[in-house]
C-alpha cells in the first residue's frame, strides 16, 4: 500500500506516523489565472495564418497511408512532392471531434489522470541519449539507467506520468520496446509511455500492457491506458513513424500528445509570433490526422518552442522568448479548447545555478500559460542531451512547492487565530501557543533536499551541498527496489511474452 507523507514520497509499510502533512499531489488543478502575451485579435490572426499555411503552403506527409486518409477527407494531395494541402473546413471538423477532456487510466485507480484545461500534471525530462550522476559521470543511456529513472519517477507523487526518460542504448532497437515497457510495468503504477517507432512495436507494447492490466482488446480500446509523444519535423513535415503513430494510437483509443519542436531562427521564424504560428499549423495538421483516423480519438495539443543562441545555433531554454512562446501556445490551446502540453528545460551542462534558474523560469512560463501537462520538468540538461539524477531530485523540490500552491489554503476562524493572538502578550512569541503546538508538525512544507540549518550547524554536519544531498536521496530510492502491485501471474505473463517474441526476432522499427 502506497501512501503520501509531507514530501509527497510513498512511505513503506510499517513507517506510519501519527502526524503527517496531507497534500494531494496526485490530482492537481492549476490555481493561477492564465497570462496573455498577445491580444485576442492577434491570437485569432495567428490561428487564421496557421490555417492559411495548411491551405496554401501545405505540409509534407511522408506516410502514404496518411496521405490517403487526408485525400479521402477532401484534402488536395500531390503524390510527387508528398505535400498535403488541408482545407480549413477539414481542420474545423477535426477540432469538433477532438475531446476536451481525457480520462487516462493508471496502473491503479489512484493514478488515473484527468487531462483537460485547468488540470495540471508533471513529467520528468525525456528522450535523452545520455544519463549523468555525480558517482558514475555522464554516459550513454542504458537499460539500468532507464529502470532507475523509472524508480525515481515512481517515488514522487508530483510526477504523474512516466516519459521516455533515457534511451537504453545497450539494448538493440528491435528489442528496446520490451525493456522499456517491462520497466514501466514492473517498477511503476503510473501512466506509461509507448514509443511510436512503427506499428509492430506499438502493437506489441499494447499487448504487454494488456497482459499487465488484465485487459482484453475491447476494454483496452474503451479507455486510454497509455500515451505517446508525436513530434513533427519542423518546418512543415510529418515523418513516417510519427504519422503512423498518430494513426495507430487513434485507432486504439490511446492518447497522442502532438508536439512540434520549433526553435526560433532555426526551424521556425525568428519571432515569437511566427514560430508559434508555424507550430500551431503543424499541431493542427497532426490533430486532424488523428481525428480522421478515428473521430473522438484522445489527442492533446502541444508545443515546445524556444529560441537558439544566434552565436552558435545551439538551443536556448528558459529564456524570455521561451516564456512568451509558452504563453502564446496557451492562448491558442484555449482558443481551440483542447488539453495541451508545454515544456520547461535547460541548456545548462551540469546541475548548477544556470540549470536551476532556466528550468524554473521556463516552468513558470508553462504554469502561467495554463498547461495541462508539463514535460521536462525535472532532470533535463544540455537541451535534452542528458538527464541528471541529482537535478531530477532538486527539480522535484520546486515541483512539490508548486503542488503546495495548488492546494487550498484554509481560512476558518481557527486559522485566522484570534485566540492564538490573544494568548501571547505584546513582545512575546508564538512557539508554545495552543495553535502552534497542535500544528507544528504538519503546518509547513518540509523539503526533501533543501537544508534550512544555519551555517554553523551545516558546517558541523559536513558542509554537504544540495547536489551531494540529492545523490543520497536517489540512491536510497533505487535501493528500495519497489515493485508495482500487479495481480498474481501478470508479470510472469509479460516476461513470457517478451521471451517468446525475442526468440522470434523482436519487432524492427519502421522508418
Amino acid at each position: 500500500m502506497r501512501e503520501t507523507h509531507r514530501t509527497g514520497r510513498r512511505r513503506a509499510s510499517g513507517q506510519q506516523t501519527q502526524t503527517q502533512r496531507e497534500t494531494n499531489y496526485r490530482q492537481l488543478r492549476n490555481p493561477f489565472p492564465p497570462m496573455r502575451v498577445f491580444s485576442d485579435d492577434q491570437i485569432a490572426a495567428m490561428h487564421d495564418t496557421s490555417l492559411r499555411v495548411l491551405e496554401d503552403l501545405g505540409i509534407r506527409i511522408l506516410l502514404p497511408e496518411a496521405r490517403a486518409i487526408f485525400r479521402a477527407a477532401g484534402a488536395r494531395v500531390d503524390e510527387d512532392s508528398q505535400m498535403v494541402f488541408l482545407g480549413r473546413d477539414i481542420v474545423a471538423e477535426a477540432l469538433i471531434t477532438a475531446p476536451r477532456s481525457i480520462r487516462l487510466r493508471g496502473g491503479t485507480p489512484e493514478r488515473d489522470l484527468l487531462l483537460e484545461l485547468g488540470s495540471l500534471t508533471f513529467q520528468p525530462g525525456a528522450g535523452c541519449p545520455h544519463a549523468t550522476d555525480l558517482e558514475r559521470g555522464r554516459r550513454p543511456g542504458t537499460e539500468r539507467d532507464f529502470r532507475e529513472l523509472v524508480q525515481l519517477t515512481q517515488a514522487f507523487d508530483v510526477l504523474h506520468m512516466v516519459p521516455p526518460l533515457v534511451e537504453p542504448q545497450d539494448v538493440p532497437v528491435h528489442l528496446r520496446h520490451y525493456a522499456t515497457m517491462k520497466a514501466q510495468i514492473e517498477l511503476s503504477d503510473k501512466v506509461p509511455f509507448v514509443f511510436s517507432r512503427g506499428t509492430p512495436q506499438v502493437l506489441e507494447s499494447f499487448d504487454m500492457l494488456k497482459l499487465a492490466r488484465g485487459l482484453d482488446d475491447g476494454a483496452f480500446a474503451a479507455q486510454p491506458h497509455c500515451y505517446t509523444i508525436i513530434n513533427t519535423n519542423s518546418p512543415r513535415q510529418i515523418d513516417i513513424p510519427m504519422a503512423q503513430g498518430l494513426i495507430d494510437f487513434a485507432r486504439a483509443g490511446q492518447v497522442a500528445i502532438v508536439t512540434p519542436f520549433t526553435l526560433m531562427g532555426a526551424m521556425a521564424p525568428i519571432t515569437v509570433a511566427g514560430s508559434i504560428t508555424l507550430s500551431h499549423a503543424e499541431a493542427l495538421a497532426a490533430i486532424t490526422l488523428s481525428q480522421l483516423a478515428r473521430p473522438g480519438a484522445p489527442v492533446m495539443y502541444g508545443t515546445f518552442t524556444s529560441n537558439v543562441d544566434m552565436k552558435s545555433g545551439a538551443p536556448a531554454l528558459g529564456t524570455p522568448e521561451h516564456f512568451k512562446a509558452s504563453l502564446a501556445a496557451g492562448q491558442l490551446a484555449r482558443l481551440i479548447g483542447l488539453p495541451w502540453r508545454c515544456a520547461t528545460g535547460s541548456a545548462g551542462n551540469i546541475n548548477d545555478a544556470q540549470a536551476a534558474h532556466e528550468t524554473q523560469f521556463a516552468l513558470w512560463g508553462c504554469l502561467m500559460a495554463g498547461a495541462t501537462t508539463i514535460i521536462h520538468a525535472a532532470g533535463w540538461l544540455e537541451g535534452g542531451l542528458s538527464i541528471s539524477y541529482e537535478k531530477m531530485i532538486t527539480d522535484i523540490e520546486a515541483l512539490q512547492m508548486v503542488a503546495e500552491l495548488c492546494a487550498a489554503t484554509p481560512c476558518t476562524s481557527d486559522e485566522i487565530g484570534f485566540d492564538a493572538i490573544a494568548e501571547v502578550a505584546p513582545g512575546g512569541h508564538f512557539f508554545a501557543t495552543t495553535q502552534t503546538m497542535a500544528r507544528y508538525q504538519t503546518e509547513f512544507y518540509e523539503p526533501i533536499v533543501a537544508d534550512w540549518s544555519n551555517f554553523g550547524t551545516w558546517t558541523e554536519r559536513g558542509a554537504v551541498d544540495a547536489n551531494t544531498r540529492a545523490t543520497g536521496i536517489w540512491k536510497r530510492i533505487v535501493a528500495e527496489d519497489w515493485r508495482a502491485p500487479l495481480a498474481p501471474g501478470r508479470m510472469e505473463a509479460v516476461n513470457d511474452y517478451i521471451t517468446r517474441r525475442t526468440a522470434e526476432g523482436g519487432a524492427p522499427p519502421e522508418s
